[in-house]
């Protein structure tokens, strides 16, 4: 087994060697003049299993196409299977039509991976279930929940706990969680969305009055829906408001919106690299997903269980 990184999120990709105790591929992913891609692994990996970390999060169309570039060097050197381990996929929300005219990017991403040469996906909490099928090999979507369900426990076990959905769309991953934290009350923000990348909260299903709520969504990127949900919780009563994201885009002003916002804390995965403002912000809390991802490597290289990570 050996494990090669692009440069999307190199921290994570070391923390995910070192869960493994196994050292980093030794391969440079670098720039011509004109920002072409090239890639030059520097040692053997005929028959070897080989997983690629690589987030494909901003600047998602450059770390993107070093993907691609990584899985087609690997092909061409003869490595016996090839995984791409995507903690974050980027052009997942675009997974259906909104409209008349308009593409579903998430496939033809899906398709662009299979045809480089990947012979295995590996994602974390993919936007929509569904994108699983989009890809014609095998694919395993791993869950933030249990992490996030340890990290709750261990800082609010004992409260007055209510898990809440940002929106409709997000129900079953919230009920999942809800779930995990011994049948919490589960409650949901109704929003309607005016213009893209802006929402207005428009009711709150559930009473929150006195409890500590948890959100839980999946993407957090203009930070817009989380900080209007968020006021309308503590507007209807709520003691304090904790949002858990499995995806920290944090484009814009997101990071100053969640500093001025009336959540209590926003605790984000390090599926995308921070920075440096999401570091310096004092609201928001980095947990690492490196043990789950993994585990999860060394499973698939052993040809034993995925699933049962999460039972």
């Amino acid at each position: 087994m050996k494990i090669m990184a692009g440069n999307s999120n190199l921290p994570l990709a070391r923390a995910i060697t070192g869960y493994l105790e196994t050292p980093l591929t030794d391969a440079s992913v670098r720039r011509f003049a004109d920002e072409e891609v090239f890639v030059e692994i520097h040692e053997n990996v005929r028959g070897e299993d080989v997983f690629v970390v690589q987030s494909t999060s901003y600047p998602t169309n450059d770390n993107l196409m070093e993907l691609l570039i990584c899985i087609d060097a690997l092909r061409r050197a003869s490595a016996k299977r090839i995984t791409a381990v995507m903690p974050y996929f980027g052009y997942a929300r675009q997974d259906r039509k909104p409209g008349p005219r308009t593409p579903i990017s998430a496939k033809l991403v899906a398709n662009l991976i299979t045809q480089a040469g990947a012979d295995r996906v590996l994602a974390v909490d993919l936007h929509a279930g569904q994108i699983q099928g989009f890809f014609d090999i095998p694919t395993d979507n791993l869950f933030g929940a249990p992490v996030m369900a340890a990290d709750i426990q261990a800082r609010y076990g004992g409260g007055d706990l209510m898990v809440v959905s940002p929106d409709v769309g997000g129900v079953v991953r919230a009920r999942a969680l809800a779930k995990r934290l011994d049948n919490a009350p589960l409650a949901i923000v109704d929003k309607r969305r005016d213009k893209p990348g802006q929402s207005e909260v428009m009711n709150i299903i559930g009473d929150v009055r006195g409890r500590t709520c948890i959100m839980i969504d999946d993407i957090i990127d203009s930070g817009g829906t989380l900080c209007n949900a968020a006021q309308a919780l503590m507007d209807a009563g709520a003691a304090s408001v904790t949002a858990y994201i499995s995806h920290g885009v944090l484009s814009g002003a997101a990071v100053s919106r969640v500093d001025n916002s009336a959540l209590k804390e926003l605790v984000i995965t390090d599926s995308i690299l921070p920075t440096e403002a999401t570091l310096a912000s004092k609201r928001i809390r980095i947990m690492t997903i490196a043990p789950l991802i993994g585990e999860a490597i060394r499973r698939i290289a052993d040809e034993s269980s995925v699933s049962s990570l999460f039972d």
